[in-house]
């Protein structure tokens, strides 16, 4: 990261210094493309997997699906944070990137986007697999004052890190997931894509 925050890199006539959280995002961003590159050649999991952990008032749950890569993520913030100050129900950001990937930036989330991704990735990599992943990421009143995006890497790392709940369906992870959340799962189903992309073996364990 430092070398792209220095700006030593690039036509000489259009370098220029950037934020570190620039280069850090960048940074994530390369390394998780490269790490999407390799899992589209390992076997899909078998499995619905769940994963959970919160820190500095960010709970993390994340749902692995036994699919082909494809993500999405929810960025959730509870009234009354320092960003929220005026609003009376949570704010819920959303993205969402497919099989091939994404062309644009990630306006809604930016840095948190990619640093999320990059952790539940690297853990895939780990296990040699493929799946696709949901995010669900809420950050309760007590978030008051911004700690940069390792916060966020760091959590979902540590997340991927614990021993995660296994369901042969959907509606099993789906349940589950909602019992930690403090969001009304409908308030994520009415924003989802991947989750609308229900087939037979999401009921039946086939």
């Amino acid at each position: 990261t430092k070398v792209l925050s220095s700006g030593v890199l690039g036509r000489e006539d259009r370098k220029k210094l950037v934020p570190t959280r620039w280069s850090i995002t960048a940074t994530d961003d390369i390394l998780g493309k490269a790490m999407i590159n390799e899992i589209k050649d390992y076997p899909v999991i078998n499995e619905y997997r769940v994963y959970s952990n919160t820190y500095l008032d960010n709970h993390f749950e994340i749902l692995l699906l036994p699919r082909k890569w494809e993500y999405e993520q929810f960025e959730a913030w509870a009234p009354n944070t320092l960003w929220t100050l005026a609003m009376e129900k949570p704010a819920i950001n959303y993205e969402y990137e497919g099989y091939h990937g994404r062309s644009n930036y990630a306006e809604q989330e930016g840095g948190g986007y990619y640093a999320a991704r990059f952790g539940v990735l690297e853990a895939i990599a780990k296990l040699r697999k493929q799946a696709c992943a949901v995010v669900f990421r809420e950050i309760y009143e007590g978030y008051i004052m911004p700690v940069g995006v390792w916060e966020v890497r760091e959590n979902v790392r540590k997340a991927m890190a614990s021993e995660p709940y296994k369901y042969n369906t959907l509606n099993e992870a789906l349940n589950s997931i909602s019992k930690r959340l403090k969001i009304p799962m409908n308030e994520y189903l009415t924003r989802t894509r991947i989750l609308r992309q229900r087939r037979l073996e999401d009921f039946l364990n086939v």
